[in-house]
């Protein structure tokens, strides 16, 4: 997280500035407002604001919101005096942190503001194999379409990403296409000169600049409005922007990151998105499926989450009773992993026990999650999803290429044995060779034989 701390070092302030680098914040200073808005125009990003109470934090609100600038604003203050904070508040700041500062409260108001405690929690097979995928594009310089479900993680994989690419320790810039306003987001994404238009007192660098090097994530992309897409085409292929006002290109160096919870080839053919920018922001697209489809990461997730809340909260971490267990993994969790840990923070909240209770976890409105289903459910339950998988995996293949898939797992799972795998299978040794060869001939790689009976090619 990139924190920009507003008013003089004085000896708490600094402390405070201490304590949030030992947060994990990367932190830098000015000391006026002006300097404040000047130092985002010139491209230094920041997540958020650290503002002395005493300056005037409603006007550096606005002269940022006028420059188009949207950072949130904590306000921070000696002897925590109720009217000056209050005034904070009222003036457009998110929280007050009273000055000398408490270490926890730094760290969890850093934690609500940014929330970059994300890491890739894994365990089904059903995610492994997409990670395994991210691992292997990750250090390309393609542009990926992480596609998924509302909740399911697509910005933490994206930081995933990042971090496994070749421009890790470069930065990572993050643009939301669908919290900003259609009339803010160009000069958000490709800066301004001054004179732009009304409010545009100095030039501003956008997050194509500011992410110079490193990776830049366009989170719900498809929420973007078509005329804008026009120009983010040409910045992906030409690898330069024009900033609003602008008389002459810029040249920038990123790599390209989107999401969509969307269907952008149906949102395509709607005519509500460009078809050639689909093309070039989807070199690769990685699928995150939904948590209803991965029940092995839900136990783990509900384990990591409890951990996490129970720290931030000041209270014992607990175990998770079996029962609770039992209504997690059966639950079809519609938020995916969003709702999951919004639940495991009220149970952390709610548990009276030793360990946390089925009844401590909650749904949104307050009523508790419903009992697992018995195990005859359970285990049909299990067979559809596993037939569901099975027809995701399939659709979109031509029957050679099931076939062909078919024919090399079985091969691979005799060993390399020709005899036992044309038995599996149902066809003759000779058809099988026949299909081996041809699919050696195509450049398949096909599983070697191995020694024994019926092993030779």
């Amino acid at each position: 997280m990139r924190l920009l701390v507003v008013g003089k070092l004085n000896g708490q302030l600094s402390v405070a500035v201490k304590m949030a680098m030992n947060a994990g914040a990367k932190v830098s200073h000015v000391e006026t407002p002006e300097q404040a808005t000047n130092a985002l125009r010139a491209g230094q990003g920041a997540d958020l604001l650290m503002v002395d109470y005493a300056l005037d934090i409603a006007s550096l609100i606005a002269a940022n919101e006028a420059e188009r600038m949207r950072v949130p604003v904590v306000a921070c203050g000696v002897d925590a005096d109720p009217m000056r904070a209050a005034a904070a508040i009222k003036a457009g700041a998110k929280e007050f942190i009273p000055l000398p500062p408490d270490a926890e409260l730094i760290a969890a108001v850093l934690a609500a503001v940014a929330d970059d405690e994300k890491p890739m929690v894994v365990r089904d097979p059903a995610m492994e194999s997409v990670i395994k995928l991210a691992d292997q594009v990750a250090p390309s310089e393609a542009s990926i379409l992480i596609t998924g479900e509302s909740g399911s993680g697509k910005e933490v994989m994206a930081r995933y990403v990042h971090g496994k690419s070749r421009r890790a320790k470069a930065p990572f810039i993050s643009v939301n296409c669908a919290a900003i306003p259609e009339n803010l987001l160009e000069s958000e994404l490709f800066g301004h000169e001054k004179g732009a238009f009304t409010g545009a007192m100095a030039r501003r660098i956008g997050k194509f600049e500011e992410a110079d090097g490193g990776t830049l994530l366009l989170d719900e992309i498809s929420e973007m409005d078509v005329r804008l897409q026009a120009k983010l085409l040409r910045a992906i292929q030409e690898r330069e922007i024009d900033r609003v006002g602008g008389s002459k290109p810029v040249k920038v160096n990123i790599r390209i990151l989107a999401t969509s919870n969307r269907d952008l080839a149906q949102s395509v053919k709607d005519g509500h998105f460009r078809e050639d920018l689909l093309y070039r922001l989807n070199v690769v697209n990685l699928r995150l499926p939904p948590l209803r489809e991965r029940p092995a990461d839900v136990i783990s997730l509900c384990e990591f989450f409890v951990k996490k809340y129970s720290a931030a909260n000041g209270v014992p971490e607990k175990p998770i009773s079996a029962e609770a267990k039992r209504r997690l993994i059966a639950h079809r969790w519609p938020g995916n992993v969003r709702e999951l840990e919004n639940a495991m923070h009220r149970a952390v909240l709610l548990s009276t026990g030793a360990e946390i209770e089925e009844f401590a976890i909650r749904l949104p409105d307050g009523q508790q999650m419903a009992p697992a289903p018995s195990p005859d459910a359970a285990v049909a339950r299990g067979a559809q999803m596993a037939a569901d998988a099975v027809s995701r995996t399939f659709v979109g293949s031509t029957v050679a290429e099931v076939e062909q898939k078919l024919i090399i797992d079985t091969l691979e799972h005799c060993l390399g044995n020709r005899t036992h795998a044309a038995n599996i299978l149902g066809i003759s040794i000779r058809t099988l060779r026949n299909k081996l060869k041809e699919y050696s001939d195509a450049g398949v790689p096909v599983p070697p034989p191995q020694g024994g009976v019926g092993a030779a090619a």
